[in-house]
Parts: structure tokens; C-alpha cells; sequence
């Protein structure tokens, strides 16, 4: 009885393994493909180059020397050239967006005396897009409640002009303005733009120093300064940065004209269609109404952008 099973036990493993050699045989064989033009014996670093960067050796933020002989801001510089310029797609995007936004920023810059550089702050700050920070600073220029309405603007949940392009800038401009008269450089009014005058100044007095290249203030700040002038090396140079675009490859904003109205909008939506557009586009290039009507309770004079 035991040879019996033994034998159909064996019989069974014979036939199963037929059937797995002639499974096998059935099969098609495939090898690894390569694109045309490749060879697989080559590895990465054949084919990619991932390059350390040369440091200006004259760079400059706001006409105000960059002091790069200073071991720790020049590796900052490093750091931030290479993080921004190996981050390409934000990097792009950045081209992409100047080319929108700063004819409208740099005119205003000019206007209120305020140097040009002072654009790349506003790139460093919200990518020139119209974010909310975790601390609730809001638009390109990422102004908190306070100090928006301590420079002018209006702040409310109907109306909040941080995010009117225009009039953030001026309000941004006149901030800059004061912090540099207070602090006495350029530099460190843009330090103060996110840090705050009081934060600054009391660490200069603390540590008894002027610059803000012999101060120690805090990794953010610390960063926040070589941000910009890398945003400033990389926009001022996009070839020497690896970037190649072509003009329509960049943003543009579209043709408006404007619409002054000193009485209260019921509805937006239905405003926006009696001009001959919708909501939505009524709203991108009004981004600062914040509700599907205007209140102006005070019949306040407001110029609303209509497309073409």
C-alpha cells in the first residue's frame, strides 16, 4: 500500500514538472530596451551633471556692498544659489512670473525711491503668487494685518488689499522706507521687512553692532537676506544658471481697463457679467475683493480691472 502511494506521489511530480518546463518554454523571453541614442553600460553620472557654482565676487543688494570676505555670508550666498538654482521648476516659474508682475512692481519701486532691487523681495517672499502664510501675512508681498493697515490699506473680510498688486507695493514701499530711515541701510530695512524694525534693532543694540553682516539673528533672517540676492544673480542671469526659454514661454498679464465705482456691489458676479466677462476672471484680476460683493459702506472711490 505505502509503494503504492509512493509511486503515484512520484507519478504526480513527474507530470508537474513537464508541465513547468513546457509552461517555460512557452513564455516569451524579454530584455531590458533602451531608447535610441543610449547605452545601458553608462550610468548616470555619464549622462548628468550636478555642478558646484562660482560666487560672484562683486555682488551687490540695493547699491550696498555684499560682504562676501565674512566665511558664513558667503557660504549663505552658496547655499541659497545652489538650493534655488537646482530647484528648477520654482526657479522657472520665477522667470515666468517676473515677466508678469515686475513691469506693474517696478515702475512703483522707481516712484517711491525705493531701489530696484527690491523686487526679488517680493519673489523670495510668496514666488510672486498670491499665498497665505502660517502666520497669515497675505499677497506677493506677504504683508501681515498690522502692518498693512498701519501703511494704508484696507483689511477687512470683504475688502483686503494686500492682495491688490499695486497698492501692496506702495504700502510695501513705504515700510521699506521707514525701516531704512530707522535702521540706516538698505539692507537691513529688508532684514526688518521680516524680522520687524523692533526685532532687528534690538538685537544690533544687544550685540553692539551696525551691519547686518556682523549680526546674529536667527536662521530665517539669516537666510532672508542671501535669498534675495540669489533670486536677484539667477533672474539678472539665466544662462549662466542653465535656464533657456523663449519670450512666449513667459507670463503676461492680460489688457484691462478700469471701472470706478463709489457705491456698494450687491452682487459680482452679476456686475462682472454686465461688462461682459464672468467671476472668475472679474476676481484673477481683482484678486483683493474677497466676497461675491463690495460693501463700501463709507462710499469709498474703487477702480475694479475689467479683461478686454
Amino acid at each position: 500500500m505505502k509503494r503504492s502511494y509512493r509511486f503515484i506521489a512520484l507519478s504526480v511530480a513527474v507530470v508537474a514538472g513537464l508541465f513547468f518546463i513546457n509552461a517555460d518554454k512557452s513564455i516569451k523571453k524579454t530584455e531590458p530596451t533602451f531608447k535610441a541614442g543610449t547605452d545601458p553600460a553608462k550610468s548616470t553620472s555619464d549622462t548628468y551633471r550636478i555642478k558646484a557654482l562660482k560666487i560672484p565676487e562683486n555682488l551687490t543688494f540695493a547699491g550696498e556692498k555684499v560682504e562676501l570676505d565674512k566665511t558664513d555670508i558667503r557660504e549663505r550666498i552658496d547655499r541659497e544659489l545652489l538650493v534655488n538654482t537646482y530647484w528648477q521648476s520654482n526657479a522657472l516659474l520665477w522667470f515666468k512670473r517676473t515677466n508678469k508682475y515686475f513691469p506693474v512692481i517696478e515702475p512703483i519701486l522707481k516712484e517711491k525711491g525705493v531701489p530696484d532691487d527690491f523686487k526679488y523681495l517680493s519673489v523670495i517672499e510668496s514666488d510672486l503668487r498670491n499665498v497665505t502664510s502660517p502666520a497669515g501675512a497675505k499677497g506677493m508681498w506677504q504683508m501681515l494685518k498690522e502692518a498693512a493697515r498701519e501703511n494704508g490699506l484696507e483689511v477687512n473680510s470683504n475688502v483686503d488689499e494686500r492682495y491688490h498688486l499695486e497698492k501692496a507695493t506702495r504700502a510695501a514701499c513705504d515700510y521699506l522706507i521707514a525701516a531704512k530711515e530707522r535702521l540706516g541701510s538698505w539692507t537691513l530695512a529688508a532684514a526688518a521687512y521680516h524680522a520687524g524694525n523692533y526685532g532687528i534693532e534690538k538685537r544690533l543694540e544687544e550685540q553692539q553692532v551696525s551691519s547686518y553682516y556682523d549680526v546674529l539673528a536667527g536662521e530665517n533672517t539669516e537666510r532672508y537676506i542671501p535669498r534675495i540676492i540669489a533670486a536677484k544673480e539667477i533672474l539678472t542671469h539665466p544662462e549662466k544658471y542653465g535656464f533657456e526659454f523663449e519670450k512666449d514661454d513667459l507670463y503676461e498679464l492680460g489688457p484691462t481697463y478700469t471701472v470706478e465705482v463709489d457705491t456698494a456691489i450687491a452682487d459680482i458676479a452679476s456686475f462682472a457679467k454686465k461688462y461682459g466677462t464672468n467671476y472668475k476672471e472679474l476676481k484673477m484680476y481683482n484678486p483683493w475683493l474677497r466676497e461675491n460683493k463690495l460693501n463700501n459702506k463709507t462710499q469709498r472711490l474703487y477702480q475694479i480691472k475689467i479683461p478686454e
